[in-house]
């Protein structure tokens, strides 16, 4: 039975996290220091003692959920993936975890990538929106026929697709799901309008970090949000990580493509437990599916 291991994106944040860690764990402690000077802010004040709201901000939330996946991939006793895969950000997570970057090349491409988004978003104000119960070609064909920039943003699961673009527009396409059958449309309470056209300002910047960063064969398939497939080749990774930036996170079908390729144990590695439900969602056969909050 193959290991899969999937790290969650941004809205796992909790206060409080990783504080076990840095306690409990040397090299946890060690890491996290270290992040605190890469990062000219200490990080860990506001992961350990700050608030719900203190930990939305985008240039904390995304390093710091980054931070709690990899130390518990670094701190796991007998972490050996099969193979790997992040929602959104986790897919930096998930990159440093099989080897395919360092863990300090890793945390400085998110913090690049965190102010870039946040730059973008305050350019073009945006917002995002869960839609529940519509078959993915009905939401795709509302996108499509609303007025504005509005997409198809997160396949998270069969019935739940979040929808990205211009508030308006967004707003608009709930009105119409809705219509169409929809058992909810819902705003979220998100910052912008992650991986939509939207982002494009953010690419340049993400760009250039990307560029100049090292990456190497990982040590087993990363299933890639863009493709939903699975990539060792360093140069495809690169790219598929900044398409990434503008394009759909299509984690039904990374799920699916692990569950063809073998995988039969999930393990969540980082905060809260959401890719652990939409893995029990997206399974049609038996799996072990499990997490690692704390050690």
């Amino acid at each position: 039975m193959k290991k899969a291991y999937v790290f969650p994106g941004q809205g796992s944040q909790f206060p409080g996290m990783a504080k076990d860690l840095y306690e409990q764990n040397v090299e946890a402690h060690e890491m996290l220091e270290k992040a605190n000077d890469i990062l000219g802010f200490r990080i860990t004040d506001i992961m350990f003692e700050g608030s719900s709201e203190d930990l939305k901000q985008t240039k904390v939330t995304q390093p710091a959920i980054f931070l709690h996946s990899v130390l518990m991939a670094k701190c796991l006793p007998d972490f050996a993936p099969d193979m790997v895969a992040g929602h959104s950000l986790g897919e930096f997570s998930a990159l440093v975890a099989a080897g395919a970057m360092d863990f300090e090349e890793g945390l400085r491409l998110v913090s690049i990538r965190a102010q870039a988004m946040q730059k973008a978003c305050e350019m073009v104000p945006g917002t995002m929106a869960a839609v529940i119960a519509l078959p993915a070609e009905t939401v795709e064909q509302i996108c499509d026929d609303t007025e504005g920039t509005v997409v198809a943003a997160n396949y998270n699961c069969d019935g739940q697709i979040v929808i990205s673009g211009e508030k308006a527009a967004v707003e608009a396409a709930c009105v119409r799901m809705k219509e169409a059958g929809a058992k909810r449309a819902l705003p979220l309470p998100v910052g912008g309008a992650f991986h939509s056209p939207l982002m494009e300002p953010a690419r340049a910047e993400l760009a250039e970090g990307i560029d100049k960063a090292i990456f190497r064969t990982p040590v087993c398939p990363v299933y890639q949000n863009v493709t939903g497939r699975p990539s060792t080749d360093p140069a495809e990774i690169k790219a598929n990580l900044l398409a990434q930036l503008t394009s759909p996170v299509r984690w039904t079908q990374s799920v699916r493509n692990m569950l063809a390729d073998g995988a039969g144990h999930f393990i969540e590695l980082g905060p809260g437990k959401v890719l652990q439900g939409l893995v029990a969602k997206i399974a049609t056969d038996p799996v072990i599916i499990e997490g690692y909050c704390n050690l």
